[in-house]
């Protein structure tokens, strides 16, 4: 029997090729091309046989209408406040989730805890609920000391430690399925259908193919556990992610002690949605009110310059975290440079945007900002991915530059354009809110549209709202007063 010729997959991209080459053609990563043996013939899936001979040629579709008692699915509800907002109000029957993150983060262990909250009775839903935990790295009393750890030992969850996909779905594809099934981790699973080792590109969407297509004949919620790369994206094809109803990225700093859980793709509620967790000893703890956590010990509701607390290089911005509002805490420092060169250090944050700020103030301020040393931190560990910072960011490099404190009861958010101009951004009303509930009295916002003459302070949301139409009027109101600065050329004439 002649040996079908050998293809060389890359592991990053899953682009084929027909021999071994260091640098892979469809996205360029380097020592990504593994061998795998092509099969014989077209895949029949686990079935046995594969297609009866009878269908092969097709079978007419059980077409069913939008409206019926079926339409609308009831949620499973794991009782974890922070998880039901994040997947949108709860699981899907049916659905596949795929939730990814760095080594050690806390995946297992924030499932563990939602299979024991739905296999605990009563069940949240109010209707009896099963849970499974399958896993293909550890080892099933491994499994039993980390749920006495977390208090859920009694929990009565279904353990199983497998990673041949036959045998799982041989367990799982039958009437009485459990309603939430977890596989710890998809890129331990292996088809024996398939020549390649367990972890490739073939396996990975083989094995990830056939449970979903279980999950959907059974009604029951998959959630994969995925690993990712050193650059954090998810290991294995990029096509497992469109394969997936929900992809939850498990977010955190090994220095801080919370987690952050954040949706890049759900088909049954809204993307970009985070929740928040603190790590324990006894595992995930919900944090219900995060502003509160990144402001960490910020005195915010102490009047601008009385608390010793206050110093320059601060700006509190309201950001918008998919429905939820956020505040959190900018910090910038300014130093001269030491080298020819200016160094940017930024932490939570885009580093191109902060040089297009920079420029920004040097071309339309007339400051020199981009010739200094430029430090950025986001406290708390968030990263923020939305342009409404870019006004806080400027108010809290302005303020290092300019050794001016900005108000400690003071929000900032705001588009900037390569013009100086300030743009609005969405959700005005829920970010100042959130600020009016923490204690915040004034907000430096954008000018709305029709209302750019309009400098004097307004009454919104219990907040005092400062509209800022361009960078310059940013730049006078952190410049430090007259006598201060006469006083600082004295002392350096001195």
């Amino acid at each position: 029997m002649v040996r079908p010729p050998a293809r060389f997959v890359c592991q990053q991209c899953g682009a084929v090729h027909g021999k071994w080459t260091g640098r892979c053609d469809g996205c360029g990563a380097w020592n990504t091309l593994i061998e795998e043996l092509p099969r014989e013939g077209p895949s029949g899936g686990l079935a046995k046989g594969g297609l009866a001979k009878d269908r092969r040629g097709g079978r007419p579709l059980g077409f069913v209408g939008l409206t019926g008692p079926e339409m609308l699915p009831p949620r499973r509800r794991t009782g974890i406040a922070e998880l039901d907002r994040v997947s949108g109000g709860g699981f899907v029957p049916g659905s596949a989730v795929l939730v990814a993150g760095d080594p050690g983060i806390g995946k297992s262990t924030l499932l563990l805890q939602a299979a024991a909250a739905i296999a605990s009775p009563p069940a949240t839903a109010g209707t009896p609920a099963s849970a499974a935990y399958i896993t293909g790295e550890e080892a099933i009393d491994q499994v039993r000391l980390r749920a006495a750890r977390l208090g859920v030992a009694s929990s009565p969850i279904l353990l199983a430690a497998a990673s041949n996909v036959r045998d799982i779905i041989a367990s799982l594809d039958r009437d009485g399925a459990p309603d939430m099934v977890v596989v710890d981790s998809v890129q331990t699973m292996y088809l024996d259908t398939l020549d390649s080792a367990p972890g490739t590109v073939s396996q990975v969407r083989g094995a990830a193919q056939e449970l979903i297509r279980v999950a959907k004949r059974r009604g029951f919620v998959l959630v994969l556990v995925g690993h990712v790369t050193k650059e954090g994206a998810i290991a294995g094809p990029r096509v497992l992610e469109h394969m997936v109803d929900a992809v939850l990225y498990f977010e955190g700093e090994r220095g801080h002690q919370f987690r952050i859980l954040r949706a890049v793709k759900n088909r049954f509620g809204a993307t970009d949605e985070i929740g928040v967790f603190e790590m324990s000893d006894h595992g995930l703890v919900e944090v219900p009110n995060p502003s509160a956590l990144f402001l960490g010990g910020r005195s915010s509701r102490e009047p601008a310059g009385t608390g010793a607390e206050q110093l320059s290089g601060s700006a509190v911005f309201a950001g918008m975290e998919g429905t939820r509002p956020v505040l959190v805490e900018i910090q910038a420092l300014v130093a001269p440079a030491v080298l020819g060169m200016p160094r940017r250090a930024v932490v939570g944050w885009d580093g191109t945007r902060l040089a297009m700020i920079t420029a920004v103030l040097d071309a339309r301020c007339g400051l020199s900002v981009g010739a200094k040393d430029i430090y950025l931190n986001v406290a708390g560990g968030l990263r923020i991915v939305e342009p409404a910072a870019d006004l806080a960011v400027a108010a809290a490099l302005l303020s290092a530059l300019s050794e001016t404190p900005v108000p400690a009861d003071t929000v900032v958010f705001g588009e900037i354009a390569l013009s100086g101009d300030v743009r609005p951004v969405g959700h005005t009303e829920a970010r100042l809110k959130e600020a009016a509930k923490l204690g915040f009295g004034e907000a430096w916002v954008p000018v709305r549209r029709g209302n750019r003459a309009s400098r004097s302070q307004t009454a919104e949301a219990g907040l005092a709202t400062a509209p800022i139409g361009h960078l310059s009027e940013l730049v006078t109101r952190l410049s430090p007063p007259r006598a201060s600065r006469s006083r600082r050329l004295i002392e350096a004439a001195q």
